[in-house]
């Protein structure tokens, strides 16, 4: 992560698509080539945090399309509403949809394979931090068996049963030789629909996780709802950052 400055905000109005949302992270990280070079360039991307809820989206790792069954858990993503798509991260497949938010940080730099695993405790600190003051108690950690099990995962627990512990963010990251893309799912409402499709998602590819682990923010914190996470979210990126507001897409 970046030391604190000025910090581009983009929230975009609605979704694009599944394809399009995931095209447009890279295109993103793509300008920091730009701003390498020139960061006045029009196409240069400074760094910057885009926040958008998703169309209903499964993103598939590029190990899960080795799988036999990999063909027909992607229909099962559609029969579900789901449109599959295949991240170039690792993991396995995520889930996520209206009900979550996504959360992108680009940031422009000679060396961004330095940090990249520092990275992965500071925005899981963050985003902790931001579920915690919406009134979840998120908590790092992967759980057993977890979907896209992640050593940086947050999960959160339920105040009346703490036995109840579900998994609410999974993260990603990419690199290029001028930027990082640090992505993150946060998933808060509709936890119902995310262990279904994940449900018959993982019976289709044949991997073996305990769907209890899948879910949603508010099946922990009944009363929570995306604004509140959003809200959350912006106040603890502007406790480090200067967070400017874009007035239009980024090229």
């Amino acid at each position: 992560m970046s030391t604190p400055g000025e910090l581009l905000l983009y929230r975009p109005r609605e979704s694009r698509g599944a394809v399009a949302d995931l095209e447009e992270g890279l295109r993103l990280l793509e300008g920091t080539r730009k701003y390498a070079i020139d960061a006045a360039h029009p196409e240069a991307v400074p760094p910057m945090v885009r926040i958008y809820r998703p169309w209903p989206t499964v993103a598939f790792g590029q190990r899960d399309r080795k799988l036999p069954g990999f063909d027909a858990a992607q229909q099962a993503c559609r029969d579900l509403g789901f449109t599959p798509v295949i991240r170039r991260a690792g993991g396995r497949a995520a889930a996520y949809n209206e009900g979550s938010l996504i959360v992108d940080h680009i940031e422009p730099t000679r060396d961004p394979v330095r940090e990249s695993q520092a990275r992965f405790s500071a925005f899981a600190e963050l985003y902790t931090e931001a579920l915690i003051q919406a009134g979840i108690d998120a908590r790092i950690g992967p759980l057993p068996d977890e979907y896209c099990y992640g050593e940086h995962s947050v999960h959160g627990v339920h105040v009346e049963a703490p036995d109840l512990r579900v998994k609410l963010i999974g993260t990603a990251q990419r690199q290029i030789a001028t930027g990082w893309l640090f992505s993150s799912s946060i998933i808060v409402e509709d936890g119902s629909t995310i262990r279904r499709v994940l449900t018959d998602t993982y019976d289709a590819l044949g991997l073996e996780w305990d769907p209890l682990t899948a879910g949603a923010a508010d099946d922990v914190a009944p009363s929570v709802t995306v604004d509140q996470v959003e809200s959350a979210l912006l106040e603890v990126y502007a406790q480090t950052w200067d967070l400017t507001m874009s007035r239009s897409q980024p090229h």
